[in-house]
């Protein structure tokens, strides 16, 4: 089974990030941020975890607030650096674990907490600006991260204690996966600072050192604060220390603090810190669990039924994306002038190519195509959905309307 191992906490300030891009490492306003690091670096090494788990926040760069999650959890195989505005940081690319972010993702679902799923989406500085320093990654990283980002941007917030309970929730699901994997929890953003109005540039350092303290002796005491309470405290954008409360909530109930630093050099007291657990005050492990989605257990006796899971959405997501461009007419006359240069564009496997020539509705639903995308493709075709319903039946159109009860409804 997986195992938590401890847990780190450390801000996301992006001038972190630009800082060691530029070597400044050995710069003395830079120094006692890096140094604070070096320990946190030779720890992980020392634990060589597998995954690291993180908590963090996108700052508006791979979501908008037309459609921004509370929480949300990233399951690709592979995540990129984002482009600010400024380029892409240059920093390889790192690997996902789709098979736990699955499992992960069935849990806590199952758990009631209500997911958000994403792919294909660049990790940003709430995630890449510590990596770097904490991880080497010339020319790859020695892991996978698990990204579950929370909104902490546009209120409302998730409460402090949501989010701890997300933390317990997690170090449930984590412990369930059958797998033996090691993962490190990791708690990001503060700490005290705000960075708009009249109030920018506060800061409190004695709060900063009280929340450190709280955090490891009195967490009740950080969840039952509000997000006015914190902002009192911290500064507007420090409100964000909720993420580091998730990582609190999947650490065992006693834990130690190995390593702390926190340096403020200009807005943001910037922050690392190094938890590991005494086992003995933590729960009893979760059991494993021989299938994640307990709500679709038995689904496969059903006959012609086909659950689209984050696996099928994972293995399927270029192929959907074609059906799913067909919502814009210069992708639907790309495809009736050329479809192979419509698959050329997304990057579709041979496969997933003889699966659209063929219209092979059946396979393509067998495959991982959602039948809500898959409809649009049947647009452009000049298909109804009752056609499509019957050819994957196996039947002629007028066959299948014999079985409906009003086929002149049709």
């Amino acid at each position: 089974m997986a195992r938590i191992i401890g847990g780190i906490g450390t801000s996301h300030v992006p001038t972190i990030g630009l800082a060691y891009d530029k070597k400044r490492q050995n710069d003395p306003a830079w120094a006692p941020l890096f140094e604070g690091y070096k320990p946190v670096a030779k720890w992980l090494e020392e634990k060589k975890p597998d995954v690291l788990l993180f908590f963090y926040n996108d700052h508006a760069n791979s979501f908008f607030f037309d459609c921004y999650p509370t929480f949300s959890i990233g399951v690709s195989p592979e995540f990129e650096m984002a482009d600010e505005g400024a380029g892409r940081r240059p920093l390889p690319g790192v690997k996902g674990h789709a098979k736990l972010a699955a499992h992960v993702t069935d849990c806590l679902v199952n758990d009631e907490f209500d997911m958000a799923v994403f792919q294909d989406r660049d990790l940003d500085h709430g995630c890449n600006s510590p990596l770097g320093l904490m991880w080497p990654h010339e020319p790859t990283w020695p892991g996978a991260i698990l990204p579950i980002a929370i909104n902490v941007l546009q209120h409302p917030l998730p409460t402090a204690r949501r989010c701890f309970k997300l933390g317990q929730a997690v170090r449930r699901a984590v412990e369930s996966y059958p797998e033996d994997l090691t993962v490190v929890i990791v708690g990001t953003g503060g700490l005290s600072h705000q960075i708009h109005g009249e109030r920018t540039g506060f800061n409190d350092t004695d709060w900063d050192e009280e929340f450190l303290r709280l955090f490891v002796e009195k967490p009740e005491a950080l969840m039952n604060m509000t997000h006015a309470e914190l902002i009192r405290r911290g500064g507007a954008e420090s409100a964000e220390v909720i993420m580091w409360m998730a990582m609190r909530g999947a650490l065992t109930n006693k834990i130690n603090c190995v390593h702390q630093n926190h340096y403020l050099a200009t807005t943001t007291n910037m922050a690392v810190a190094i938890y590991e657990q005494d086992e003995a005050s933590g729960p009893p492990p979760a059991p494993v669990k021989t299938i994640s989605n307990s709500e679709l257990a038995g689904v496969e006796e059903i006959e012609g039924t086909y659950a689209f899971d984050v696996p099928h959405s994972v293995k399927a997501l270029n192929l959907n994306r074609f059906f799913w461009r067909h919502r814009e007419p210069a992708f639907r006359e790309l495809v009736m002038r050329d479809l192979e240069a419509a698959f050329d564009e997304l990057k579709l496997t041979e496969e997933e190519r003889q699966l659209v020539r063929n219209k092979d509705w059946l396979g393509l639903v067998k495959y991982g195509v959602s039948f809500f995308v898959l409809e649009k493709f049947a647009r452009v075709q000049r298909m109804s959905n009752l056609e499509v319903y019957a050819r994957m039946r196996g039947e002629t159109l007028e066959e299948f309307l014999k079985t409906r009860r009003v086929p002149e409804s049709a």
